[in-house]
C-alpha cells in the first residue's frame, strides 16, 4: 500500500529539487501532487506521466519497488484500506510506523531524485520538438 503514495510525492520532490527544469505550471502542479500524495491520492502524478511518460513511469516504478521491498522487509502492515498519512492518527493502524514511513521516504527520494536528474529542461524540450 505504501508504494501508492510514491508517484505524486516523487513528482512533487522533483519539482522542488530541479525547479529550473519545470515551468511555472508544473511547479504548481508539483505542490498539489505533494498534498495529494500525503493523502494517498496517486492521481497527482498523472499530469507528469502524461507529459513525459518515458521518464516518469520508470522512475515511479523503481521508487515504488523500493518502497514495497522496504515495507516487506520491515513487515509493515496497514490496517486501513486508504487514507494516506492521516491513518497515523489511528492507534495501531500502521505497524511498524517508522518502517512504513522509512519505506515511503526512501522510495519517494529514489523516484523523485531520479526524475529530477532525467528530466529535460522545458526550454530544451520545446526546442527539440520545434526541430522535429
Amino acid at each position: 500500500m505504501a508504494a501508492g503514495m510514491v508517484p505524486p510525492l516523487a513528482m512533487g520532490i522533483a519539482t522542488l529539487v530541479a525547479r529550473n527544469k519545470f515551468d511555472k505550471g508544473q511547479r504548481e502542479g508539483g505542490k498539489a501532487a505533494l498534498v495529494l500524495g500525503l493523502c494517498f491520492i496517486s492521481e497527482g502524478a498523472i499530469p507528469f506521466a502524461a507529459r513525459d511518460p518515458m521518464r516518469v513511469l520508470p522512475c515511479c516504478i523503481v521508487g515504488g519497488a523500493v518502497t514495497g521491498a522496504i515495507s516487506m522487509a520491515v513487515g509493515a502492515k496497514l490496517m486501513a484500506p486508504h487514507g494516506g498519512l492521516f491513518v497515523l492518527l489511528i492507534p495501531g493502524a500502521i505497524t511498524p510506523v517508522l518502517g512504513y514511513l522509512l519505506a515511503i521516504v526512501a522510495g519517494t527520494l529514489v523516484a523523485g531524485l531520479a526524475y529530477a536528474v532525467l528530466k529535460r529542461p522545458e526550454a530544451q524540450t520545446a526546442e527539440v520538438e520545434k526541430a522535429a
